[in-house]
């Protein structure tokens, strides 16, 4: 078993790499959110999309903007997530990706999308043909050809207005140059009408396009664009005739910093109501695509087979005054900036603690000095990962100063946990603080699965919708922190059953626990993780191998992996058989290996996989626990004083807990896109617990730590395979 343990290891620390395969569904809304063509039958009256590029809700006011606050009046309201394939959004992105359905990015011209040549009434994009041969955007003029094909008339004002319902040629029926002057009789009838209006971004781009560090524009000329912006909508809304349905979206970033963007939809029965779709699970919050399938769907038209989005729908839940929902969506955008802002510092400092804490608990150890101390900052560092997520129970983002507010709360819980786990009678056996920090971090994020993953929401071990890479489930991360939580307490609960001679029942306490936090992982519209379930089930079957006491192979490891593919295939059909408007992205990839488009989201998660590899912050973790762990097995005496050897002699299944552990984030790094982060993660919570358990099953437990309550358990001795 040290072999395979090194074995393990050695891998993980060369950054070995393999076919990820499956790696799609680590992102939400990757190439596929909850994949849904919306279905026809649409009222086919006229329908008109207002992109305003840049919107914030911040922007917004009765008196500077007295239409779009008029329409807000009016509308069913949200928040738009605007994130396309690149960490910036540029108006020409917003508006393609309107056009394509899906996702999209135009390359190295991102920036403003170019202007159309008038051909009689209508107009054609320009070398339109180079989205399709160059950029390699095959599906942009989804929309449009899907609007001609069903005979709709399509009248774009503005160059974004034609990107979007140009058809496969570059396309559009009717092309008005910009607002001015608009009436009815110029929109030619036409039932589907998008207009381009871009004074807001147009002062943040710089030669036509975003730079990476975007000058600041000045508040005066901001409001000045906004007042403008707000002209133009509403000459755009005289021109439309009673009952048109009107979406006005914030489509792009105005400058090189995402945000969350104003959404409404004017609609009958939408006023007053929150602004969602099935795409993000949220009934305040939507992303682009959303968009082109709500056009569709409000035309009468039956939307591609790309169409990735579903159309925007009124929630269950009231806004309130105007003001009060900006402020309501202000302050979910300030709360996904708090995170994304503190992302770099939050793991830096944790990197730096970990390292921190395996160099002083390497010179302690083998000095067997203040080992009660290495203990209680083991037990502490562990309970930071979970005391990460548990702050969203906390308000923090409605305090004045939420950054601080934010890592001051993660603080105080952690302690908390710490001091919980430390303090109650379980303390007196070595596992009972390992177990109270894996079990509550396994139970919190199984209730959040349960609940909606409110606590993964805006966390900086989950997602925000700010940054729009997931928007529910289970994210990689906390994957990483469910399968070791429940792993490691599964092995206590197994330790305890091996104790009274119980091994069948030991082995199928982690079968049972580990299998029942793996569907809530990758069942459809609760974890939806694809990679998780491949990564899980071999993490789970060794653990439940060793403490069976049979031997475990890298051929039995290859055919755990094997099953764990078939298995999430499995899920991902059932859900490719459920209605299109009610699958997640695991159905979706089903329909994309079928028309071969799968490859292309593989091949890039994959990249993304391999670059985490070099990352600063995250390999530091994973390699200072991995060099500790290889150093403590190899030369027990001289790394920890015995410290590890003590902890597996204590509890055979402990050790079966940790190599399963380093299976499932083996795995996991290889076939997921977020790679090194979740072995690291992995190993930030587990490594420390065992120290901690190890410290205590010493003879002496350290002597600031009492002995161990229970009688160790007796060796287990491996039967023939």
């Amino acid at each position: 078993m040290r072999r395979t343990l090194l074995a393990l290891l050695a891998s993980l620390v060369l950054g070995t790499a393999a076919p990820a395969w499956a790696a799609t569904g680590t992102e939400a809304t990757d190439a596929g959110v909850t994949g849904a063509q919306s279905a026809a039958g649409g009222a086919q009256g006229v329908v008109a999309l207002l992109g305003v590029p840049g919107l914030r809700w911040s922007d917004l006011s009765a008196r500077e903007t007295p239409n779009l606050w008029k329409v807000a009046a009016e509308s069913a309201l949200g928040s738009l997530s605007i994130r396309t394939v690149g960490p910036v959004t540029c108006p020409y992105d917003g508006w393609l990706t309107v056009s394509a359905g899906i996702r999209s990015a135009v390359g190295y011209r991102c920036g403003l999308p170019p202007v159309p040549e008038r051909r009689g009434a209508g107009a054609v994009i320009p070398d339109y043909g180079y989205l399709h041969a160059v950029a390699r955007q095959r599906h942009a003029g989804a929309l449009g050809e899907a609007l001609r094909a069903a005979g709709r008339c399509t009248a774009a004002i503005g160059p974004g207005g034609a990107l979007a319902l140009a058809d496969r040629s570059g396309a559009v029926d009717v092309y008005l140059p910009s607002a001015d002057g608009l009436t009815a009789a110029s929109l030619g009838g036409c039932p589907v009408v998008a207009a381009d209006i871009d004074d807001i971004a147009r002062p943040y781009m710089a030669g036509g396009y975003i730079p990476r560090e975007a000058e600041p524009v000045a508040p005066e000329a901001r409001a000045a664009a906004v007042r403008a912006a707000d002209a133009k909508a509403g000459a755009v809304l005289a021109a439309l005739p009673p009952g048109a349905t009107v979406l006005v979206a914030g489509l792009s970033d105005h400058g090189s910093v995402p945000h969350l963007r104003a959404a409404m939809l004017r609609a009958p029965g939408a006023a007053g109501h929150t602004l969602g779709t099935t795409s993000t699970r949220l009934d305040d919050v939507t992303i682009i695509p959303d968009i082109t399938a709500t056009l569709l769907h409000a035309a009468g038209v039956a939307a591609p087979p790309n169409v990735v989005g579903t159309p925007w729908a009124p929630g269950q839940d009231d806004t309130g005054p105007v003001q009060q929902a900006a402020g309501a969506f202000e302050d979910d955008d300030a709360a996904g900036q708090t995170i994304r802002n503190m992302l770099t510092g939050f793991f830096f400092g944790l990197a730096v603690l970990q390292v921190a804490f395996y160099l002083a608990a390497f010179v302690l150890m083998r000095r067997r000095k203040a080992l009660g101390r290495v203990r209680t900052a083991a037990v502490a560092l562990s309970s930071v990962p979970v005391a990460s997520l548990l702050v969203n129970l906390v308000p923090w983002s409605a305090a004045s100063s939420p950054l601080p507010a934010h890592v001051g709360v993660i603080v105080a819980i952690a302690a908390l946990i710490a001091a919980v786990a430390l303090a109650g009678p379980w303390r007196r056996s070595p596992l009972g603080p390992l177990a109270v920090v894996a079990g509550i971090t396994g139970c919190a994020l199984a209730a959040d699965l349960l609940t909606g993953t409110t606590l993964q929401l805006n966390s900086v071990m989950g997602y925000t919708a700010v940054v729009g890479s997931r928007y529910y489930g289970l994210g990689n991360i906390p994957f990483a922190l469910l399968a070791t939580g429940v792993l490691l307490t599964s092995t206590v609960v197994a330790h305890r059953l091996l104790e009274r001679g119980r091994r069948t029942a030991a082995v199928a306490t982690v079968a049972v626990l580990g299998g029942i936090a793996m569907i809530l992982g990758g069942w459809p519209g609760i974890g939806s993780d694809f990679g998780g379930v491949i990564a899980f089930i071999p993490g789970i079957a060794v653990t439940a191998l060793m403490i069976a006491g049979r031997r475990v192979s890298l051929v039995k490891l290859a055919v755990f992996c094997v099953i764990g593919g078939v298995v999430v295939m499995a899920i991902a059909f059932l859900d490719y058989l459920r209605p299109p408007a009610s699958q997640t992205h695991l159905g979706r990839f089903v329909g994309q290996v079928l028309t071969g488009e799968a490859i292309e989201v593989i091949l890039r998660k994959l990249a993304a996989m391999i670059g985490t590899m070099a990352n600063p912050i995250l390999m530091p973790i994973l390699i200072a626990a991995a060099v500790f762990l290889v150093y403590a097995v190899r030369h027990p005496g001289q790394a920890s004083a015995g410290v590890v050897p003590a902890a597996f002699e204590h509890s055979p299944a402990l050790r079966a807990g940790l190599v399963g552990t380093l299976v499932s984030g083996v795995v996991g790094m290889l076939v997921n896109d977020s790679g090194a982060a979740v072995l690291s993660m992995a190993l930030a919570l587990a490594v420390p617990l065992v120290i901690a358990a190890g410290v205590a099953a010493l003879p002496s437990g350290g002597r600031e730590a009492p002995g161990p309550l229970l009688p160790a358990a007796p060796p287990v001795t491996p039967k023939p395979a």
